[in-house]
């Protein structure tokens, strides 16, 4: 599909323009925080402590009197990062397992779809929270069990693209000029593969930010002090009767961060594919 026409069938969809530029916000806020948060978010001031939403403190602030509008921003930096690496783990590790798969089939085939169905009989939040238990938490074993985890979804999606793709014409003229399978498989096949993936990477971003969040708010993701959207819920649990805001906040910014990557893969899946829409 041409960019041109993408982009047509693109922004017909107000949906997903809404959930495109939310997502673009949110990137906006993530580099620009050092200049958009009011306070440090790791200051620390015993005469704040649990302060209500006031124009000196737009959101509060916490049990240690840090500012909770600050955490928050600087939190959203962690979401990215947490999403998009945790989610180019998954996806690398999904076109190797199912290019391979798709495109030699036979034993190799086999083999790589048993050990996706393997990885699919695993509950994947329990799987994780049992690995961080031996590892420890931290934000790179957060990002690297959430990726090495998230992969079964682009493995089997790569493996059917390429199964349709591997009989056409215009593969069966490159092999029959003598291009080899590597070229086959990262010139021919791969690029006309990728829609589908991309649809799939930015739905996994959101869901790798729930994860991240759930486990941070377990104590088992992003340690303090560092600011995450997920320990920030976890204090606002321990004073949910005092100090509403500290669940409020940071679940609306998981809430309207998760949806638009929602909206914006569903609006880039009905663009590659129209017929999707009703």
């Amino acid at each position: 599909m041409k960019k041109r026409e993408f982009w047509a069938r693109f922004r017909t969809n107000r949906l997903a323009l809404s959930g495109l530029a939310l997502v673009l916000a949110l990137f906006a806020v993530a580099l620009l925080a050092p200049w958009l948060a009011p306070y440090d978010p790791g200051f620390i001031d015993v005469r704040q402590v649990l302060m209500p939403p006031s124009a000196q403190h737009l959101l509060g602030t916490d049990t240690l009197g840090r500012d909770v509008l600050s955490r928050i921003i600087y939190g959203a930096r962690v979401s990215l990062l947490v999403g998009f690496v945790a989610v180019g783990i998954a996806t690398l590790i999904g076109i190797l397992v199912g290019a391979l798969a798709g495109y030699y089939g036979r034993w190799v085939d086999q083999v790589n779809m048993r050990l996706v169905d393997l990885m699919l009989c695993f509950p994947t939040l329990f799987l994780i929270l049992a690995v961080i238990a031996v590892l420890g938490p931290s934000i790179w074993n957060v990002m690297a069990i959430i990726g090495l985890t998230g992969w079964m979804g682009v493995a089997r999606l790569v493996r059917a693209e390429f199964l349709s793709l591997k009989e056409r014409d215009f593969v069966l003229a490159a092999r029959a000029l003598g291009a080899g399978d590597a070229r086959l498989i990262f010139r021919h096949l791969l690029p006309n593969a990728l829609g589908p993936v991309m649809v799939s990477a930015t739905l996994g971003v959101a869901g790798a930010i729930l994860t991240e969040s759930a486990l941070s708010f377990l104590g088992l993701g992003v340690q303090p002090p560092t600011p995450s959207w997920g320990n920030i819920l976890a204090m606002g649990h321990d004073n949910i009767e005092i100090a509403w805001w500290l669940s409020l906040f940071p679940g609306l910014a998981i809430l309207v961060t998760v949806m638009s990557y929602n909206l914006l893969g569903e609006g880039i899946r009905e663009a590659i594919d129209p017929r999707l829409k009703t």
